[in-house]
């Protein structure tokens, strides 16, 4: 009646048979579980040390006979909040340790680790997953779509970059919203260079750091992000980043052609 509720919250079958025994039975003996379902001696013994372990279940002795009886069915619930921070304290660890663990399967398969993410949540995990760099950011950002989609999430972005001083080269399209957006802009962590808006115009965000390249696009209907990591390609954004990085305007040389117009 119950083992499909019980096994959903992760108990074992066995663990909820007998579990579902003692509920509707109260305090037995083991020998009498034993003849009331169809498990086996072993079996019920392991489940019985589970469901005690879980808090499940107590154990008592009466004339040296064990007895066992079930904990309140609230105990339950308190065994669901547990695993579930558990689950959430093994999935930041997941998530902190993710990238090595990729890293080490491109090593061994040798094909390029690609991961997709939907949504304002997913374009956050693909921002922060370059916080995890031991080294510097090279990127591309269109000013103008960073602070109509994602602004609030941006500043927060680098607030934390700054206070882990991860350092950033930032090639950005030069237009008047750009411009009067940055003219205060700290140069604390980031280093800023501007190519014509006009003549190489684009929308997405470009991250290139450690093995990897990410990709977000931001509209009114998309918002996507896309992690690869290969050192190969990572390697030729590198080149062209450094390339066009070379050809950039700084914020000097934009005042003085503003000046001499």
């Amino acid at each position: 009646m119950y083992k499909e509720i019980l096994t959903q919250i992760s108990l074992s079958p066995n663990e909820a048979v007998v579990y579902e025994y003692l509920l509707k039975n109260g305090e037995s003996p083991a020998g009498r579980i034993i003849k009331n379902t169809p498990l086996k001696r072993g079996v019920i013994y392991n489940a019985l040390d589970e469901l005690i372990n879980k808090g499940l279940a107590v154990k008592k002795s009466k004339n040296q006979i064990a007895l066992f009886s079930p904990n309140h069915p609230d105990k339950l619930r308190e065994y669901v909040d547990s695993r579930e921070k558990e689950i959430a304290k093994a999935k930041n660890s997941l998530e902190a340790n993710l990238p090595a663990l990729v890293s080490d399967f491109n090593l061994v398969s040798g094909k390029p680790g690609v991961r997709y993410f939907e949504g304002l949540e997913g374009v956050k995990k693909v921002l922060w997953n370059s916080l995890n760099t031991k080294g510097e950011i090279l990127t591309y950002g269109n000013m103008e779509a960073i602070v109509t989609y994602i602004d609030k999430m941006n500043n927060k972005y680098v607030a934390e970059r700054d206070r882990l001083g991860i350092k950033k080269r930032a090639i950005v399209l030069d237009s008047p919203f750009t411009r009067e957006h940055l003219k205060n802009y700290h140069r604390q962590t980031t280093d800023m260079r501007f190519i014509n808006h006009k003549k190489y115009n684009f929308s997405p965000i470009v991250e290139i750091y450690d093995n990897k390249v990410s990709y977000v696009t931001l509209t009114d209907d998309i918002k996507i992000g896309v992690i690869i990591e290969d050192k190969n390609i990572n390697q030729l954004h590198k080149s062209l980043f450094e390339f066009t990085w070379k050809r950039a305007k700084t914020f000097d040389q934009l005042n003085d052609l503003s000046k001499a117009q």
